[in-house]
């Protein structure tokens, strides 16, 4: 299984970016998929995710700005982000992971500046 993520880039504070997490198995609607990030000297965080059943998680510092949707027939999951902040300013990783397996993404820079 490979994810493969696009979307990330340069945005100004309180614009808005969606990133995508592209499965190359049929798991995105199985497995519990989420986003991370990892900012400069800061550990990896989880930023949201959503399992199989379709229940979300998001951190409490995106909760009313970031959703993560995802589509079960392109095996495609999202990271929809919205209002930025500088301090969202890290690399963002795609994860999907069932009891027994953990798939990661390369990941994708996002940098918020004026």
């Amino acid at each position: 299984v490979q994810l493969v993520e696009s979307g990330g880039g340069l945005v100004q504070p309180g614009g808005s970016l969606r990133l995508s997490c592209a499965a190359s198995g049929s798991i995105i609607s199985i497995y519990t998929t989420g986003w991370y990030r990892q900012a400069p000297e800061k550990q990896r965080e989880l930023v949201a995710n959503i399992r199989s059943g379709g229940s979300t998680t998001y951190a409490d510092s995106v909760e009313g700005r970031f959703t993560t949707p995802r589509d079960n027939a392109k095996d495609t999951v999202y990271l929809q982000m919205d209002s930025l902040k500088p301090e969202d300013t890290a690399v963002y990783y795609c994860n999907a992971r069932n009891p027994i397996q953990d798939y990661w993404g390369q990941g994708t820079q996002v940098t918020v500046s004026s």
